[in-house]
């Protein structure tokens, strides 16, 4: 039987669901969106961090007006984190026990191979993500949580997990494949998978829309250049190279990972400095990269020490744009022919001495950045390149959230009445 309307909407008309609640569930984290995808406005969000600590901070925005919300002190775990968050949102009259909230969207990190689309969390679905933990023991296990969490607050909605490997399974075996025995990287999974899919599929396309194309005409090289960092080639619309691989170390050097290094490396700590798995495992993700080199792993930071003449900052801002060029030219080569390069996340979006530098020294490639246009700081997507480069260089703010949204509500509700915003 259905619950009769409360008094007050009693002579409305009944409402489809047309909310989405986008969830993003870190290892001490949880971030959060709500969003209304009639017009894919955002309702509200909130970050909930240090999840278990007894400094635990729930920041919730209220994005329909209102001044942001914060909560301090000792938040156990993600169910509490959760139903923390859904106080907020109920305060704000957008509780999750609404009618008008039609899915929760899950960012998963690692959907193998099986898992190529947005996809409805069964059982099945479930144990095949748990499945998948070895390959990605930083985020399987905290997606997971978040998921089961949010299964028992709303047990009648559909959850749906969008994953991150997804955009990047249309990659062509000679670049999915380690060059290792074929029965043992079948046996053990062991393949490159990619990662920051939902941002490369969001940024891509958006990166096209700019330059007034279709997708399928454009290839883009994106550089997805936040505390975690990959590259992407993407030639029509489908992902043909990446830069991570087997699990979200390979590639770029990012924030406190090393990105690619010879794997003898591993070994040699092993046998000459006596290092465990576990202890390279965390040198290799948690002690190295920009952290490693220079001791800091926040880029305005580390510019702040070159504007002040640290040369161990100033070399690790060296290898950081080295690695980058690198992938640059290197995904040239694959697509043939580029069209784009796009930068975007937090580094990628805000740091014009990264853009410079990145693309200094590609002029042959058709390659230029215009100082006064990668100088200006907004939230939207725009061009700095002169009007004389052959290939465009962009600025696209990625959107995670409204890429897991939009998948999401594309899959429950495929004949709903959308109107971009």
């Amino acid at each position: 039987m259905t619950n009769p309307a409360p008094d007050h909407e009693s002579t409305a008309a009944p409402v489809e669901p047309h909310r989405v609640l986008v969830l993003n569930s870190g290892s001490s984290s949880v971030k959060y969106q709500l969003l209304d995808m009639r017009d894919r406005s955002r309702l509200a969000s909130g970050l909930v961090e240090r999840i278990g600590e007894e400094t635990s901070r729930l920041v919730h925005t209220p994005l329909t007006g209102g001044e942001p919300r914060e909560r301090t002190g000792r938040i156990a775990d993600h169910d509490a984190a959760l139903k923390a968050a859904a106080e907020e949102l109920t305060a704000d009259g957008l509780g999750l026990d609404s009618p008008e909230l039609a899915a929760i969207g899950h960012r998963v990190v690692h959907g193998g191979l099986r898992f190529t689309a947005p996809t409805v969390i069964t059982d099945e679905v479930l144990k095949e993500i748990e499945r998948l933990v070895p390959v990605a023991p930083l985020h399987n296990p905290a997606n997971i949580t978040g998921i089961r969490t949010a299964q028992a607050l709303r047990p009648d909605l559909p959850q749906v997990a969008v994953f991150d490997t997804a955009f990047h399974t249309t990659m062509p075996e000679a670049a999915a494949r380690y060059a290792i025995d074929v029965e043992t990287a079948d046996a053990h999974r062991i393949r490159r998978y990619g990662f920051h899919g939902t941002s490369h599929a969001y940024v891509s396309r958006k990166t096209a829309e700019l330059l007034g194309k279709a997708p399928e005409d454009v290839n883009v090289i994106v550089l997805h250049l936040g505390n975690g960092a990959s590259a992407s080639a993407v030639a029509g619309g489908r992902c043909v190279e990446t830069s991570m691989g087997l699990t979200p170390l390979e590639g770029l050097v990012m924030g406190t990972r090393s990105g690619d290094i010879d794997p003898a490396v591993t070994f040699h700590l092993k046998r000459v400095a006596g290092m465990s798995a576990d202890e390279i495992d965390v040198l290799l993700n948690k002690r190295s990269g920009l952290v490693g080199l220079c001791g800091d792993n926040d880029m305005r930071e580390i510019r702040r020490r070159i504007d002040e003449g640290d040369e161990q900052a100033a070399l690790a801002f060296d290898i950081y744009i080295h690695r980058l060029k690198k992938y640059i030219g290197a995904y040239a080569a694959v697509l043939g022919r580029v069209d784009a390069v796009a930068f975007t996340a937090g580094v990628g979006e805000n740091s014009a001495p990264v853009r410079e530098a990145a693309i200094a020294g590609l002029e042959e490639f058709g390659l230029a950045v215009d100082a006064g246009l990668n100088a200006v700081r907004s939230g939207e997507p725009r061009l700095i390149s002169p009007e004389y480069a052959r290939v465009a260089v962009a600025v696209v703010p990625t959107d995670e959230e409204l890429e897991i949204a939009d998948q999401t509500f594309a899959l429950v509700a495929p004949d709903a009445v959308r109107v971009d915003n």
